[in-house]
């Protein structure tokens, strides 16, 4: 899968990508997120025809572009030459610069699989789940042949990026390893491991000495949250539940807290970024992620399972909230024996996202609002 995990580089650096259907053609992408104009008018050079905006389903809903096909994943919109990358970059995040129907008439059909595969590339690089196509012929006539020809612009064969997409488990390495103390728990070793395609790096923490862990083995998969974890943001309780886990671990006899680079559910921080502003102006945190066109929860557990299996931990108990989690380990093999519930404070700033994980993606926190909206009740008042 060489050629197809180099094209999620290729396209977050800004390069375009030709998808090969067949021998003789397919299908010129790049990522609108990293689009200029002088860019897209190269595109268009290259396939010598219109451009077509490829959208994830959801956020051509948002826009009022639905699908033909209500299950179809994705949507293409065939964009007038006027169009800037500045207009277009502002209808895939969500940016009111120009609504659609400014732009004029916009052709809207569902996405071939080889477009929809365009897509699902952006989002395995944590860019804007959108491309811009242009189906592209290579015959050595054909402007894009010598472009491939000098290799400028990387050949991805579908297939291959098919596979990449939908490969259940990413080859991981162990990478290296350091004793680090921690403040909340004074024996603790560091292993990082990494994704073969390159892209992500997690980190195990092993707390207390391996060979006097308890059965199950406490363990802890959290996941990547700048704002929160290391600056304390109070739009989440991220930072709190994990030094907490942290101590938790320490005091349960020692186990392991797997640190996953999933930022903002595995949409990455810039679109986390976006998000959060989505969300000041009234969306909650799960309509944000799809406004931007992504799914509910675009995290996966894969990692998580071969990182437990490297260091020979597969009964554990687990400290989390999130039955998904429980789910996916043990799909992956992991005996999850126990779950142990993991909170933070609730407070004003963040009582609405911990509401919205309880009720919209099932996270177990009826206990902790309910206890917490008890206290808060005026006196001479019952619930």
């Amino acid at each position: 899968m060489q050629q197809a995990e180099r094209a999620i580089f290729d396209l977050r650096r800004g390069h375009p990508v030709f998808l090969q259907e067949t021998a003789a053609d397919g299908a010129v992408i790049a990522a609108v997120e990293t689009m200029t104009d002088v860019q897209a008018e190269e595109l268009r050079e290259l396939g010598g025809g219109p451009l077509r905006l490829v959208l994830s389903a959801r956020r051509a809903e948002a826009l009022g572009l639905p699908p033909v096909d209500p299950d179809a994943p994705a949507v293409c919109v065939e964009l007038p030459e006027t169009v800037t990358a500045e207009q277009i970059l502002a209808l895939v995040c969500g940016e009111d610069i120009m609504p659609p129907e400014e732009l004029g008439h916009m052709n809207v059909s569902d996405a071939a699989g080889l477009e929809t595969v365009a897509v699902d590339l952006t989002r395995s690089a944590r860019l804007l789940p959108a491309v811009l196509a242009v189906r592209a012929r290579t015959d050595s006539e054909a402007p894009l042949a010598e472009q491939l020809r000098s290799q400028s612009v990387l050949t991805v064969p579908l297939r291959e990026a098919q596979r990449l997409i939908s490969t259940p488990r990413l080859r991981m390495s162990w990478i290296s390893t350091a004793e680090v103390p921690l403040e909340d728990a004074g024996h603790t070793r560091f292993v990082l491991f990494r994704e073969s395609n390159g892209m992500l790096e997690h980190v195990a923490i092993l707390i207390g000495h391996q060979d006097q862990w308890p059965d199950p083995v406490p363990v802890r998969v959290h996941s990547a949250c700048l704002t929160g974890d290391l600056f304390g943001s109070l739009r989440c309780d991220c930072g709190e539940q994990l030094r907490r886990s942290v101590r938790m671990i320490r005091e349960a006899g020692g186990g392991v807290l797997l640190y996953m680079a999933q930022e903002g559910r595995g949409i990455g921080l810039a679109n986390k970024l976006r998000a959060y502003t989505l969300q000041s102006s009234g969306l909650d945190t799960v309509d944000a992620d799809r406004v931007l066109g992504f799914r509910d929860d675009e995290r996966r557990y894969d990692s998580a399972v071969f990182m437990l299996q490297e260091l020979g931990v597969d009964r554990i108990a687990l400290f989390t909230n999130n039955p998904e989690k429980v789910r996916a380990l043990e799909t992956g093999g992991i005996q999850v024996l126990e779950r142990r519930a993991m909170h933070g404070r609730v407070h004003d700033h963040n009582r609405g996202y911990l509401r919205t994980k309880a009720a919209r993606a099932g996270h177990m926190l009826e206990d902790l609002l309910d206890e917490t909206d008890r206290d808060e009740e005026p006196p001479g008042r019952s619930s």
